[in-house]
């Protein structure tokens, strides 16, 4: 079916293991996939007047969704794309769906400095805005200007740094029904071929150092200051142990990778596993970084 007056079509229960990094998870009852605002609103529109649950699904790359899938309809932005940079202000309005490593390279080639660090996560702008997503001891909050949202009833509002409340890998956007569209950064002049190498070290750090090879959604944990959640995992002895097709990578602990055929339930397990493994050597209780959507299995 379509959306009333526009070209934006609603399917059923599509599989959405395919949409996530982990490849993993269930149907979605509804799902749509705007390309525009017209359509993004529509959507809302859909949802509100069937008393339909609304999820986002971005990137798809910080996501561990159920294998009973989810209920509802599944909004995603990966098609709304559209980066503008003003050459004069350094800075750059792009929408939610534009790929983060897309857009460091953007800059870099333009010789704008400032998101080098985020050319190896494997997420969007409407994602790294909500969970203020970051490395390299960078983040969003160090670049946001402003971020607009479209709101349940259909109008938009502009949020500034101030009221995003940012923190560590989270903002006052977790767990709102407010839906980012775009965010405009602020970027600095510098040097185009110190900037290129710049981006460049920074990815291949990452590739060094991080699994890329099977399925993932990147670090699982946030980091317990002042240790980081791969150092306590592998002191845990957790490297390489296994729940079904789900393994703690061997390359870097805070990683779970789906070594093929994994279920989303196996992954649930296993990251229990680890917090309990580690509440029992350390007395620190690891919290996920990584989304979980959807009905999971009861452990015990």
């Amino acid at each position: 079916m379509y959306l009333p007056a526009t070209e934006c079509q609603i399917k059923a229960q599509i599989p959405l293991a395919t949409l996530t990094s982990f490849r993993v998870g269930g149907p979605a009852q509804w799902y749509v996939a705007p390309r525009n605002f017209n359509q993004l609103r529509a959507s809302f529109e859909y949802a509100q007047s069937r008393e339909l649950a609304i999820t986002m699904l971005g990137a798809g790359s910080n996501l561990l969704i159920s294998d009973r899938g989810i209920p509802g309809l599944v909004i995603s932005t990966r098609h709304l794309r559209h980066t503008e940079f003003d050459p004069q202000t350094g800075t750059v309005t792009v929408a939610a769906g534009e790929p983060l490593p897309k857009l460091a390279w953007k800059a870099a080639e333009l010789g704008w400095q400032g998101l080098e660090w985020a050319v190896g996560i494997p997420g969007s702008i409407g994602g790294a805005v909500v969970m203020n997503a970051g490395a390299h001891k960078s983040c969003m909050a160090d670049m946001l200007v402003n971020a607009q949202v479209l709101l349940p009833s259909g109008k938009i509002e502009t949020l500034t740094l101030e009221e995003l409340n940012y923190s560590y890998r989270t903002s006052s956007l977790q767990g709102s029904d407010r839906l980012v569209t775009q965010a405009t950064l602020q970027l600095q002049p510098g040097d185009t071929s110190l900037v290129m190498a710049t981006t460049s070290k920074h990815l291949e750090h990452r590739k060094a150092s991080q699994p890329y090879h099977l399925p993932s959604c990147g670090s699982v944990f946030r980091n317990p200051l002042p240790y980081t959640a791969g150092w306590l995992i592998e002191q845990s002895g957790l490297k390489g142990y296994q729940v079904g097709a789900a393994q703690v990578a061997q390359r870097h602990a805070n990683f779970i990778l789906n070594c093929g055929g994994a279920k989303a339930n196996d992954i649930f397990k296993l990251i229990y596993h680890v917090q309990q493994q580690v509440q029992q050597n350390w007395s620190v209780w690891l919290h996920p970084e990584v989304r979980m959507l959807g009905e999971f299995q009861p452990i015990g």
